[in-house]
């Protein structure tokens, strides 16, 4: 028998700290379709996914619109806590009240705007379908809607929105409480782009869009509890006082809590885990985040549902050269894998991944899933405006250890003392380049996480998993000169790739 190339997980990783750039995985035998490849995985011990990606807890990446999207995709979001009890409520209620087809809380415009501000907006938000409202709130009653039909070919751009808009008696509308097939049929009789659906005084409840609906016409893959609702994660601090925060995200349907310290080992997570289970016995809890495998028995014990790896490895986290504590994120994930799959419990690669090759590599050492900041920042679905800079358009993008994070309301509780009068950045702020929207991104990443599995011979998370265990899965440490070899390399110019991870 011809004696395998590379090594196998257990001697690469005794050469020291280790980045996902440090090694290469070896191919294995292609004998199956790529379309045959499962990325179901095991989120937590009692959730399971059909995609094995988290968007991260950042007030940059993750809020309702972003958790709505990831949960329809067969993802999972968590929804971040730099923010008022209220707000981070609201938000996980508008994931949990979300229904396949209907945009809640559409955005609307006063009588007083003009075509201009409907163009201005077509341009930031890519289009241009906005209910006119007596006030410009959704308080009072729609009198109609502007479309782009209405005003492309209109060439006096201080008109107001009331002379070029369909008027409400024009409009076709419906009642609140119409199903979503039954607003189906209504949209395809009446050949309209947009339906209102409005309740006794007319007000805007809900809108629904055929382009939405096209591209929304079917996510067999949402992550859904039991009553058919969308999943959604949010975080806590293991502060006291968060406990209150924590009953009411529970009120509001929350399926999974975060606990979000950056250094997971501490009494103070331990009796917020043993407090959580003791009230809410059915509610999943990550906890985290922890880098050994010593940390995640202090965790596991206390009843962790599932572990959050990673300190310091993030784009904008600068903890490792601050503080002088951390791992290198490869190693983190391996070992804690290796020890938290003795005990059933799942683990979540948290920070470190500029790539489709990081999520593979962060799976082939024993991830079950990924939690993903800086390739998710600047969608979209992410929080915050677009801007420009150098004629790119980008988003801002910061770390919650940023000193600009940690003035909000919730940024420095992660560190234990939230008030501490000398506040120590573990972050920066910073920008990304606009990426579109998550629905064909995520797809993009998920297409080529499938592509990187069948290079490795491997059908399903769960196989590379088994290959890990039983040394099949082959690895080779890489120099700078292998990284940079197997780079674009030696040309004049080039152009970047749709989704460049640049």
């Amino acid at each position: 028998m011809t004696t395998p190339d590379g090594v196998d997980a257990k001697n690469l990783f005794q050469t020291g700290g280790l980045t996902y750039d440090d090694f290469i995985l070896l191919p294995g035998h292609i004998d199956f379709d790529v379309d045959e490849v499962s990325l179901e995985t095991q989120f937590s011990r009692n959730i399971k996914l059909k995609l094995p990606v988290v968007s991260s807890p950042m007030d940059t990446v993750t809020e309702s619109g972003m958790a709505i999207k990831m949960a329809l995709l067969g993802g999972l979001g968590i929804i971040h806590s730099n923010c008022t009890i209220e707000d981070q409520v609201r938000e996980v209620r508008r994931v949990k009240r979300f229904e396949n087809g209907f945009i809640t809380e559409p955005i609307v415009m006063g009588p007083d705007a003009t075509v201009k501000d409907v163009q201005i907006f077509k341009e930031e938000h890519g289009f241009a379908g906005i209910p006119i409202t007596e006030d410009g709130t959704l308080a009072t009653p729609l009198i109609g809607i502007v479309t782009n039909r209405d005003f492309d070919f209109e060439k006096d751009f201080n008109k107001p929105v009331t002379e070029v808009m369909t008027p409400k008696e024009a409009l076709v509308t419906a009642k609140v409480g119409v199903t979503l097939v039954q607003a189906n049929e209504i949209l395809k009789k009446s050949k309209k782009g947009k339906l209102p659906i409005v309740d006794d005084q007319f007000r805007l409840a809900f809108l629904m869009s055929r382009t939405d609906l096209r591209t929304n016409e079917d996510f067999p893959h949402a992550s859904k509890s039991k009553d058919k609702q969308l999943l959604v994660g949010a975080t806590v601090s293991t502060h006291a006082e968060d406990r209150e925060r924590l009953v009411e995200l529970v009120g509001a349907g929350l399926d999974v809590v975060v606990l979000d310290s950056a250094q997971g080992d501490s009494s103070f997570q331990v009796k917020m885990l043993e407090h959580i289970k003791s009230e809410f016995p059915n509610l999943e809890v990550v906890a985290g985040n922890v880098v050994t495998a010593r940390q995640c028995e202090t965790l596991i014990k206390a009843g962790a549902d599932a572990l959050r790896i990673g300190m310091g490895p993030g784009s904008i986290c600068i903890t490792q050269e601050t503080m002088a504590v951390g791992r290198s994120q490869a190693s983190a994930v391996y070992f804690t894998s290796n020890f938290a799959r003795d005990h059933g419990i799942p683990v979540i690669a948290d920070g470190g991944i500029r790539s489709i090759g990081h999520i593979a590599k962060a799976l082939a050492l024993g991830a079950n899933s990924v939690m993903l900041g800086m390739l998710l920042a600047g969608t979209s679905e992410a929080p915050g405006e677009y801007f420009y800079e150098g004629g790119v358009r980008l988003k801002r993008y910061r770390g919650m250890a940023s000193l600009e994070a940690m003035e909000q309301k919730g940024g420095g509780k992660r560190y234990y003392r939230a008030n501490q009068r000398i506040k120590v950045a573990q972050g920066v702020s910073g920008a990304v380049v606009d990426k579109g929207s998550i629905t064909s991104y995520l797809l993009y990443l998920m297409q080529g996480l499938r592509q990187s599995l069948q290079d490795l011979g491997t059908r399903s998370v769960k196989a590379v998993h088994t290959q890990l265990q039983n040394g099949e899965l082959r690895f080779e440490a890489r120099s700078p000169a292998a990284q940079a070899e197997g780079n674009v390399h030696s040309l004049h110019s080039y152009q970047e790739p749709k989704f460049s991870m640049r």
